[in-house]
């Protein structure tokens, strides 16, 4: 049997994962292999703003749209590392190619372009990952703890915070409000 991988989907917490870490989230699958998956939550914003977070590494922005921009949660693995999901993918210190436009990177370079809104078009700065081990996810996605579907970008970037985990099951055709969080036995 041949294994799918899931790179550049949204994984879409079921109502019933209470797991506080991942309740209601949607988080953007930049790889999946037969080692694991590595994923950016993206509807959990933080208690800081991304100028909050550039003042903190000494780089200077005049952008008052920039230093008001959220910085998420991505994830419960390296906290303090920060991962900027963007578009287009560019020429940058250390990136992720998850498609020929989507990227996720994680050098100063980019952050410094964020800042002077040069060389990108979309931004979302994260603090952390998710990430799963050999077969974890599988195994999570079969107990029914996540819905997946392919990535949006209006998803990643465009819907607002508090509407992605609902609006990534509409893509789905799934009303997550019709769902129960109680998982049935035969």
């Amino acid at each position: 049997m041949e294994t799918t991988y899931l790179n550049n989907h949204l994984l879409i917490a079921m109502p019933g994962l209470m797991d506080p870490n991942f309740h209601q989230t949607v988080t953007f699958l930049s790889e999946h292999n037969a080692d694991g998956a590595l994923g950016i939550v993206i509807n959990r914003p933080l208690n800081i703003t991304l100028g909050n977070l550039l003042e903190h590494l000494g780089i200077a922005t005049n952008s008052p749209a920039v230093a008001g921009m959220p910085v998420y949660y991505g994830g419960p693995v390296q906290p303090q590392q920060g991962f900027v999901v963007h578009t287009p993918l560019g020429n940058w210190g250390s990136t992720l190619r998850v498609t020929d436009t989507v990227g996720i990177t994680t050098s100063r370079d980019i952050l410094e372009a964020v800042a002077t809104g040069e060389g990108l078009e979309q931004a979302l700065v994260a603090l952390g990952y998710a990430g799963w081990g050999a077969g974890q996810l599988e195994r999570e996605i079969a107990e029914n703890s996540w819905l997946f579907g392919p990535s949006d970008q209006r998803i990643l970037f465009d819907t607002p915070s508090e509407q992605r985990w609902v609006a990534a099951a509409a893509l789905l055709g799934v009303d997550l409000n019709l769902l129960s969080g109680e998982a049935g036995h035969a």
